[in-house]
């Protein structure tokens, strides 16, 4: 998967927000322009394969990863390092 060059910190946030429970992919996609198969693909690169299974695992049991999934839009708690 073709992945944008990114810088280390901007890496690393992607990396925080992908393993916050309450942020969801289409956050990462409005602030950094990926997409959920992008930031797999970036999480697969990044960690361990271990770390990566655990994620992965993790993540597929969330409802709060996908807005559409969510059974709450009000009272998103929103970082101040978020864009938007």
């Amino acid at each position: 998967m073709k992945l944008p060059n990114l810088d280390l910190e901007t890496i690393d946030r992607i990396i925080e927000m992908a393993w916050e429970d309450r942020t969801s992919f289409d956050a990462i996609e409005t602030q950094f322009g990926l997409q959920e198969k992008q930031v797999i693909a970036l999480m697969r690169q990044q960690m361990k394969e271990s770390s990566f299974r655990m994620w992965r695992e993790r993540v597929t049991k969330r409802k709060t990863k996908h807005l559409f999934k969510r059974e709450f839009i009000a009272g998103r708690f929103k970082s101040q390092n978020q864009k938007s």
